[in-house]
């Protein structure tokens, strides 16, 4: 098969898998051209994406993100001709998928790009095409906990031609339309587990356009999961105190971290909706989110600090008459942070709201 725009794909969602792209290892960049000081090119859709790429490649990766701040909306960011040179280059592009940066997807098309493509969306558990894979490979995830980095399949699952040939039969290729899916949730760097694969998948890729400095990728993936397992014993924590509390979030952003944390989502799924899409919240979908925050049965409110509205104020201002605490998340990763230090200051905003 021909190395061109590929997606890779969870086959053992629960478990980590080597994706092994035919015709790529051993070779350079299939790609864009590298930096002019031999650095990787790596393009990711977020600043989120790009901090971790940087902590998986270090020196060896020049990594641009399109989107870096908290005034642009992923959603309908209009990307530049910059941008499009940019993603031209690329020798690796990192997007979310799920309909959530779709620029990414007009930028890889209208540059010609033919670089490898990790997309996010297709390592949660929830992503409908994986549906099964949590079943099939359960035993295995909860047998220790085992490191992605380094588990068996790493060996021998994925690795021949054969598997790889029937994996793209499948229809895991990039040619494929991601627009957002109904009543799945995209924002999935919320989930520690799922950014760990992530993390994984990074590795072997930049180890299959670089195979001299493989094991340094796969080191610092290592390093991350370690990382990443220090947040999931702090939602831990928060479970073991505060399991089955209720949570209201105005925008589904948090959900994923939530969860993890045994809280319970009582949040109108139509009130969360609108305000994701920008829209009006019918009045009888906001009547019915005020008694929910006016019976003090919340135990924390949740927005989101890159949208909001005037029923989104309503509801801060009900919490904040009932003394119910408020907290607010961001999509992109604030100036000065990585991955890992705000997931953590956003699980202790969380666990000291719940203490309250």
């Amino acid at each position: 098969m021909t190395p061109n725009r590929r997606s890779l794909t969870l086959l053992g969602l629960a478990a980590a898998s080597v994706v092994t792209l035919a015709g790529c290892a051993g070779t350079p960049a299939a790609g864009g051209d590298s930096g002019s000081d031999g650095r990787l090119s790596v393009v990711a859709s977020t600043n989120v994406y790009g901090q971790i790429a940087e902590q998986i490649g270090g020196d060896l990766v020049e990594v641009t993100s399109i989107v870096t701040s908290d005034s642009q909306d992923p959603h309908s960011f209009e990307p530049s001709a910059r941008d499009q040179l940019t993603v031209a280059d690329a020798d690796l592009i990192i997007e979310n998928g799920g309909g959530y940066d779709s620029f990414i997807d007009a930028l890889i098309e209208s540059s010609g790009s033919e670089a490898h493509v990790i997309t996010a969306v297709e390592f949660s558990h929830d992503w409908p095409e994986n549906a099964g894979h949590e079943d099939e490979h359960a035993e295995e995830e909860h047998a220790g906990d085992a490191d992605p980095t380094t588990d068996e399949h790493s060996e021998d699952e994925h690795t021949d031609g054969e598997a790889e040939g029937e994996h793209a039969e499948e229809g895991h290729d990039h040619d494929h339309e991601h627009e957002h899916v109904e009543g799945f949730n995209e924002h999935v760097w919320y989930d520690p587990h799922t950014v760990a694969h992530v993390g994984e998948a990074i590795a072997e890729e930049l180890g299959e356009l670089s195979p001299d400095d493989a094991d340094t990728f796969t080191a610092n993936a290592e390093e991350l999961y370690a990382e990443i397992e220090g947040l999931e014993g702090s939602l831990g924590e928060i479970a073991a105190a505060h399991e089955g509390a209720h949570v209201f979030v105005t925008e589904p952003v948090p959900t994923y971290l939530t969860a993890a944390a045994g809280l319970e989502n009582v949040t109108p799924e139509a009130f969360s909706e609108a305000v994701e899409e920008g829209q009006d919240v019918a009045p009888a979908t906001l009547l019915e989110a005020l008694g929910l925050i006016e019976s003090g049965d919340v135990g924390v409110v949740i927005t989101n600090t890159q949208t909001g509205g005037a029923e989104t104020t309503q509801i801060v201002d009900a919490a904040e008459a009932g003394g119910i605490p408020v907290i607010a998340f961001s999509e992109t990763l604030p100036e000065g942070q990585t991955y890992i230090s705000w997931m953590q200051a956003n699980i202790e905003a969380l666990s000291a709201a719940l203490d309250e």
